[in-house]
């Protein structure tokens, strides 16, 4: 029987459809909804209950389906070229399981897998399982992603690692998202359900650099080192990669931060390893490496507040030092301690020259700053061209 409409008590008009009871009802069947009260007061307070979630509000006026959401959600993600880039050292054990997920959940999708000196038959297993394979001789995750980047050309990059431990069910909606709001990158935040999928100490680490970072350069991120990312062109072509290891994602995090990039988070869920396979991330060599990083980039993207920071702390020491000195001299007249005044003096002068090499280099990573961001709109400009003459030339 074909959808009807009748009138609310509250005015206008609504789906019916003829319920178990064989009464019509309003709202769609897929969703189970109740039939519309017939007091307005009733309607109300039903209408605010529906809107909290603005789904399930979205799909009752607009008689939408889980179904027609599906399948808008892959016209919409097969209607852009998109690039699976998974970085590989060692992963014999998960990567044909890696790449034949990502196959089915994107099927239109190219994905390149790029072997880091693997001594083992990761790439083999990558190349029988569908996967485009390509080989980066200089060692680290860093020194990959850079090649990735500088290689490929997509309308949307996804960046996911060759373990195994990513969702790629959650690849579609990301990518949605990042298209729908014009994002510049969506991380997949980590959900874990089980202990076993962080070794010990990750999960402090990871939390306590994620605080490090949003205290140094904005409170944006919930997860900085995700390795599962989609990114727009313009993004991927104006990101320098300087970094060498696991670092990358940070540099990720805080080159989105600092361009002031829309971003956005996904949940998504977060697996153990397969049994066999061996993670590449050395705890605390790998650590130190990322908090390094951390100030590496607070010094470069902040120098003002890095430099007031040293000129802070010795201005503090000089102080410290120069009391007692001071002291004995209001009361003597003389100066006993001289090597102590002279260190008082250095180390002033020190704090004065911080404060002015962190007010020089401040203007200079402003003229930096500009200058990336003119690469960065630069690099959008040549992509949405591109996507609109394809889509053009597609429609035609």
């Amino acid at each position: 029987m074909g959808n009807q409409k009748r009138k609310t008590p509250c005015g206008g008009f609504s789906a019916a459809w003829p319920g178990p009871s064989g009464r019509r009802e309003i709202g769609s069947p897929h969703q189970g909804y109740r039939p519309t009260p017939r007091c307005c007061t009733l309607s109300y307070f039903f209408g605010i209950a529906l809107l909290a979630p603005g789904v399930h509000w979205t799909r009752l006026t607009m008689n939408i389906t889980p179904e027609a959401d599906s399948l808008r959600l892959r016209t919409l993600v097969s209607s852009v070229r998109v690039a699976v880039m998974i970085p590989c050292y060692n992963e014999q054990d998960t990567i044909s399981s890696v790449v034949g997920d990502f196959r089915e959940a994107l099927p239109a999708a190219s994905i390149y897998v790029y072997d880091n000196n693997s001594t083992d038959q990761t790439a083999a297993s990558a190349h029988a399982a569908g996967a485009i394979v390509h080989r980066e001789p200089l060692q680290g995750k860093g020194n990959v992603v850079r090649r990735m980047f500088s290689d490929i050309q997509a309308d949307v990059y996804v960046l996911v690692d060759g373990d195994s431990t990513y969702d790629a069910g959650s690849a579609a909606p990301m990518i949605s998202r990042l298209l729908l709001e014009n994002l510049d990158m969506v991380v997949g935040l980590r959900i874990s359900t089980t202990s076993a999928a962080y070794r010990a100490g990750h999960s402090l680490g990871n939390m306590l650099f994620t605080k490090s970072v949003a205290g140094l350069f904005g409170n944006r991120f919930s997860d900085i080192l995700s390795g599962y990312r989609v990114m727009s062109p313009r993004f991927v072509k104006s990101f320098p990669a300087l970094t060498q290891g696991f670092e990358i994602e940070t540099e990720l995090t805080v080159h989105a931060l600092t361009l002031l990039a829309p971003i956005a988070e996904i949940p998504t869920r977060y697996y153990a390893r397969p049994e066999g396979s061996a993670s590449k991330l050395r705890t605390y060599a790998d650590g130190w490496k990322i908090l390094r990083e951390i100030v590496r980039l607070f010094r470069v993207e902040r120098p003002l507040a890095f430099y007031t920071t040293i000129a802070a702390l010795l201005s503090v020491a000089a102080i410290g030092l120069a009391i007692p000195v001071i002291g004995t001299y209001l009361q003597t007249g003389l100066v006993p301690r001289l090597p102590t005044a002279v260190l008082s003096a250095s180390t002033m002068l020190m704090a004065t020259l911080s404060l002015a090499c962190g007010l020089i280099l401040d203007n200079v990573t402003a003229a930096r700053r500009e200058l990336k961001r003119l690469a960065y709109l630069t690099a959008g400009q040549w992509s949405a061209s591109r996507i609109e003459r394809e889509r053009t030339a597609t429609a035609s």
